[in-house]
């Protein structure tokens, strides 16, 4: 299968590319994004198929579905990281928490937060085509706290490979950036920056776009790639999972096979969602994609009205971090979806000049038949974690903004399946707070208070991040960050 571009061709640029050639550089003409020529069709027929296949042969076929350049010896290898999950044979539990709502927990690999999902494969992956290539690869990666800590995770001591993860350094928890700044292998960089988590992807595009940057890495034999969800080898590790908690309902008899269901997904920069939605466009049944925001609630405000404006914004930190994004991405390859290169071009034109573009009606209406949304603000999301830690499940926050719309705008006769994107351990001050009313400004303190009043232990890779050495100590303005680079080089 070939890929294409989402906001047609520069005559610098080939007019399609192989996907190895997509995720080695992820970024297409004009700043576009690369995208499937054809989605493959499913259907029933492929669901029924793997009704009792395991989730390493339901990813296997997938792949085979798309076609993609890689050895079949390689794709097993990295599906093979699967084992190392909490349970080998079935790393995505889903979980009745409600008469008709299930949790899809995606949290169950290394550092314990959903990006291990596609960035653990994809990590094995791009390293051995950058291997059969023989070339030397820097890859980069924007984190607002969970996609740095699996692509170092993935990415470390991979031959051919160096990391650069920028993060905003005081917008993480201290879980997730310990996870970052206790990595020691010679191959990654840590670089926390004065900003947000929209500096830190601004930043990481103006690189992969940048020509002088480029040249500057041809002088040293390298070459650039992200491990951001604007490569689209995390995208197609994504729509695995959303088939699978599917199957997974007709498993549990919750549904009959090809019954339509919800989709509601936790969404700051729209890739997760992305996934459910290439999932539906082949043929997975779904009656609704639900997008749940927080407090920056642009995405609700862009599907409810057309309109995505953020001139006027400021990014407001929540107790759901990482989805405290403005610019989400992968929103672009949904406008593609829908209405073509060349509409996508000048929307996200606009979007870049004026911070702002708008949908016609017409074009509304196709997005709507969609998506419905609605946002939760943070002291909503506590009373969720705490009413359904009432009915015995513990949740994160960003997991319990999904509940405010599964309130509001699902059909409860229809059922839901929620993503869980991060384990409790991740943002525990929250959680510690809404559970006990504590107030604990160390993870340390709020994970014990957690421990203590939901009768479970806390994982050992989580504590032994309070004990390691601080390795990666760089914290920088964002207008240093190139030069920081380069002489990490």
């Amino acid at each position: 299968m070939n890929f294409i571009q989402t906001r047609g061709i520069d005559p610098a640029y080939p007019s399609t590319v192989t996907f190895s050639e997509a995720i080695l550089s992820p970024i297409a003409s004009y700043g576009g994004l690369y995208v499937p020529e054809n989605l493959p069709n499913l259907g029933l027929e492929f669901l029924n198929k793997h009704l009792g296949s395991s989730y390493k042969d339901l990813a296997f076929d997938l792949l085979k579905k798309f076609e993609i350049d890689i050895d079949a010896n390689v794709i097993l290898e990295a599906l093979d990281l699967y084992d190392n999950f909490d349970n080998k044979n079935n790393p995505v539990p889903v979980v009745k928490v409600k008469d008709n709502l299930y949790v899809s927990e995606l949290y169950h690999g290394p550092t314990r937060a959903f990006k291990d999902m596609a960035l653990q494969p994809f990590g094995r992956i791009l390293s051995s085509v950058a291997q059969k290539k023989n070339e030397n690869y820097l890859i980069l990666a924007a984190t607002s706290g969970d996609t740095g800590p699996a692509a170092l995770e993935t990415f470390k001591n991979q031959k051919n490979i160096q990391m650069v993860c920028i993060y905003p350094a005081n917008g993480t928890s201290d879980v997730q950036r310990l996870q970052m700044v206790t990595e020691d292998a010679k191959n990654l960089k840590v670089i926390g920056i004065n900003g947000n988590f929209d500096d830190a992807q601004a930043a990481l595009k103006s690189l992969l776009a940048s020509k002088s940057f480029n040249d500057t890495l041809k002088e040293k034999n390298i070459s650039l790639s992200a491990a951001n969800s604007v490569n689209f080898g995390r995208i197609i590790f994504q729509i695995i999972y959303h088939i699978h908690s599917y199957l997974e309902l007709v498993r549990h008899n919750a549904i009959e096979m090809g019954e339509k269901i919800y989709i509601n997904v936790p969404s700051g920069n729209f890739g997760n969602i992305l996934g459910a939605f290439y999932a539906k466009e082949m043929g997975l049944p779904v009656e609704k994609l639900v997008v749940s925001s927080n407090k920056n609630n642009i995405l609700t405000r862009f599907i409810k009205t057309g309109v995505y404006d953020i001139k006027d914004d400021e990014l407001i930190l929540t107790t759901s971090p990482a989805m405290d994004i403005l610019k989400s991405s992968n929103v672009e390859r949904v406008l593609f979806s829908l209405y073509g290169a060349d509409r996508t071009k000048e929307l996200m034109s606009d979007l870049d000049n004026n911070s702002k573009y708008e949908l016609t009606k017409d074009e509304l209406e196709k997005l709507q038949e969609i998506f419905i949304a609605d946002f939760c603000d943070d002291e909503e999301g506590k009373h969720y974690i705490k009413s359904v830690f009432d009915e015995g499940y513990l949740m994160d926050p960003h997991t319990a903004t999904c509940l405010k719309a599964y309130e509001t705008v699902c059909d409860p006769k229809i059922k839901s399946i929620v993503y869980s994107t991060a384990e409790w351990t991740k943002f525990s001050p929250v959680i510690a707070n809404a559970l006990t009313g504590e107030i604990d400004t160390r993870d340390l303190d709020a994970l014990s208070s957690i421990s203590r009043e939901a009768k479970v232990e806390i994982p050992q890779m989580i504590k032994d991040l309070f004990t390691k050495e601080v390795t990666q100590k760089t914290v920088i303005e964002k207008t240093d960050i190139e030069k920081s680079i380069l002489n990490f080089l």
